[in-house]
């Protein structure tokens, strides 16, 4: 039995919430619902202080709470391999390349890095099978990173169907100080999106926390008592009031996952083609209207600021027409 102890903000909450936002937190590979956590409360495979209790019995701080993980996930959810990723012969826009970096014009509809249900055509997938991708990772090895392994090189994400700029490592020294930088938040990235409705300042920062959205682990809300800290500073670009949108410059100070996506939706503004985050369609606009510009940063090895763009794709440039 796994057991954690109910930390003070959690006192007075019912057992299968602190549950499931504990163990949404520690196991981010399974797919993990309310209804699972009801039932293995029911079932006395979740205990409180050793004793089984109703789903909605109220928790105190420091009340120990036990799960069944060999049940959990044996029994309840589903659970991702985690596969090597294999060399695959796939296209790669390359914008820039020295002995330490990559910078990839990543396209909409690829995803970054292999995981459940997309364990092939990933860019790990085509980095693998690259010439110039050096051998410290095109070949696995035994290795308690598992990251080593599974996103070899991944400095930073891009949503599967947001384009755009993206920064790789070569070389696992180049990764460490990229990744430095990355947490340091001194890697700046900006972004082209394009807003239903009409926005009237000319710039703004939208200051609101999130968090993964507890019935669908595949979204994320603003979360302002549990959420982590995300930061989004936008300016204006044009409008089109005759089609009611706006076309925005777009600066994440956080990098959260859909943190722009999220933030937009949230104040009425979705980005066009977000049906994960109510984005109306539009016709020859077949993902979210999201494209990464540009990055800049601190070259690994040369230790000069350094920034690199990438070309707004067709589908994007016919707003800017």
């Amino acid at each position: 039995m796994y057991t954690f102890e109910v930390v003070l903000e959690d006192t007075g909450k019912r057992i299968d919430n602190v549950s499931l936002k504990h163990l949404v937190g520690m196991k981010p590979e399974l797919e993990i619902s309310r209804t699972i956590v009801q039932e293995m409360i029911q079932k006395g495979e979740i205990l409180l202080k050793g004793k089984a209790v109703k789903v909605g019995h109220k928790v105190n701080a420091g009340d120990k709470i036990e799960i069944d993980l060999e049940k959990l996930e044996k029994e309840s959810l589903i659970v991702c391999d985690k596969k090597i990723p294999k060399a695959e012969k796939l296209p790669l826009n390359i914008i820039y390349e020295d002995e330490d970096i990559l910078v990839i014009n990543k396209p909409a509809g690829m995803v970054v890095h292999p995981a459940c249900g997309n364990y092939s055509g990933t860019l790990v997938n085509a980095l693998l099978n690259y010439k110039g991708f050096l051998t410290e990772f095109n070949k696995p090895r035994e290795t308690k990173d598992e990251k080593h392994v599974l996103r070899p090189g991944i400095v930073h994400r891009l949503d599967k169907d947001t384009s755009g700029v993206m920064l790789v490592a070569k070389t696992g020294v180049a990764l460490r100080k990229l990744s430095s930088q990355l947490k340091n938040r001194t890697i700046a990235k900006t972004y082209i999106a394009i807003a239903k409705g009409i926005i009237d300042l000319e710039e703004g920062i939208i200051d609101l926390p999130v968090n993964h959205d507890k019935k669908n682990r595949m979204r994320m809300v603003v979360d302002r008592y549990f959420g982590k800290e995300a930061v989004t500073h936008y300016k204006v670009i044009a409008r089109n009031k005759e089609k009611n949108f706006t076309i925005l410059e777009v600066a994440p100070k956080t990098g959260r996952t859909h943190q722009i996506r999220i933030h937009f939706s949230h104040i009425g503004h979705p980005i066009l083609g977000d049906a994960l985050y109510k984005g109306p369609s539009i016709q020859g606009l077949s993902r979210q209207a999201l494209h990464a510009k540009s990055i800049s940063f601190i070259h690994p090895s040369k230790n000069i600021q350094v920034e690199f763009s990438a070309e707004i794709p067709s589908d994007i440039k016919q707003f800017f027409a």
